[in-house]
């Protein structure tokens, strides 16, 4: 093999900050997985003294509300707390250490206190609970996905965004996973060259529905809820899928029986083959049906290089550094890989800084709406279906 690839090892000394199940899953030592992490840690610096004023709104089956540390944050201060559920409202209180809260979100935003609000709710509602949150003037950080199986609702949402100049981001998990990261930050090296294929899946087989508001899970189309794929491709290029062909398959549970679901949803399981602008090909999948599977997971196969899991090999000698952006002493990393305090301290950070949050508007309406657009195609046996663009404009 030539000299000038990057094997494992050496690729994994300059990822450093990389899950432990990554390390010991590739056969390093429990010693050398505690060098590599040494190796890769850096400080947290903070860029200012200010606090952003947070409100909170959404406990329900998962805590989210609570989940993604901005409670633990030392630019955060959590004004207000909210919850339709009286129950669960208390719960946040406590989870967030705020002692002040309200009985909706509507009621909420009203509060001239606060400056930023992160929407947990349920997935129905979470394009109308930004726009809500930006026509009260503040910014925005949302549970995925952006908006719910809608076209109409992606042009109205973006709209907001644009019309009010304030901050919009989506809380994809997957783009502060590990791996993805550093996929992103090879990628804008080089050191993948254009991508010729990339995958990204997502299985979370349960033959039961998880509970959640008003049923919203059960019968949910597969691809309405893409984001944990889709990053694997539009969050590590930054470029776009341009038309896709789906296939849906039923693995027999109640739920997906005709007329079980208000969806009208048969599918289970959904896998999407897109053409992209690069002029490659992505393969995404949302699946339930597959028995005990739960993971999310991607890989880039590019023209100088290929990436799976924490393994890279390629042309480029000279990585950057691939670690996430350190945390807040006191902040956890959270769950979905790590990702949840990444999530909040991008968000809380791109407020400070007055810029773009990594996954705004555009990026979080191109890992949904293709999704959506991808269930239309499942619906009508695979037939390829061009998928609307959401760039920024230029300058």
């Amino acid at each position: 093999m030539s000299d000038n690839l990057i094997y494992r090892r050496d690729f994994l000394q300059k990822l450093g900050t990389m899950s432990l199940g990554g390390f010991v899953a590739n056969g390093l030592s429990a010693q050398a997985v505690g060098a590599q992490k040494k190796q890769g840690r850096r400080t947290w610096k903070p860029v200012s003294k200010r606090k952003v004023r947070v409100g909170i709104v959404g406990y329900g089956v998962c805590r989210f509300g609570a989940a993604f540390g901005f409670q633990d944050h030392p630019n955060v201060e959590v004004v207000a707390v909210s919850d339709l559920i009286g129950e669960r409202r208390r719960g946040l209180m406590k989870a967030c250490r705020c002692g002040n809260s309200y009985e909706s979100l509507e009621m909420l935003v009203k509060d001239t206190k606060i400056e930023a609000v992160f929407v947990a709710t349920d997935a129905p509602s979470h394009a109308r609970h930004c726009m809500e949150v930006l026509n009260h003037d503040k910014h925005v950080m949302t549970a995925v996905p952006a908006v719910f199986g809608s076209i109409e609702q992606a042009e109205q949402l973006l709209e907001t965004v644009e019309k009010t100049g304030l901050k919009y981001m989506m809380a994809e998990t997957s783009s502060f996973r590990a791996d993805c990261y550093a996929m992103r930050q090879i990628y804008r090296a080089g050191g993948f060259g254009r991508l010729v294929y990339s995958e990204g899946e997502y299985f979370h087989y349960h033959s039961k529905p998880i509970g959640s508001f008003k049923d919203w899970r059960i019968g949910l189309p597969p691809l309405w809820y893409p984001t944990h794929s889709t990053a694997y491709y539009v969050g590590v290029t930054g470029k776009r899928f341009t038309s896709v062909s789906c296939v849906g398959f039923n693995a027999g549970f109640p739920a997906y029986k005709s007329g079980a679901n208000k969806y009208d949803n048969p599918f289970t399981d959904e896998v999407a083959l897109f053409q992209t602008s690069e002029g490659g090909s992505s393969r995404m999948l949302m699946c339930k049906g597959i028995g005990g599977l739960v993971v999310e997971r991607g890989r880039v196969f590019g023209e100088r290089g290929w990436m799976e899991g924490t393994e890279y090999r390629g042309a480029t000698k000279d990585l950057p550094d691939t670690s996430r952006p350190p945390l807040p002493p006191g902040v956890p990393a959270g769950g979905h890989g790590g990702s949840h305090g990444p999530l909040a301290n991008e968000f809380i950070t791109s407020i400070i800084e007055d810029r773009e949050p990594m996954v705004n508007i555009y990026e979080a309406l191109a890992m949904t709406v293709p999704g959506i657009i991808a269930h239309k195609s499942a619906l009508k046996d695979g037939e390829t279906i061009k998928v609307p663009q959401y760039t920024p404009p230029r300058g």
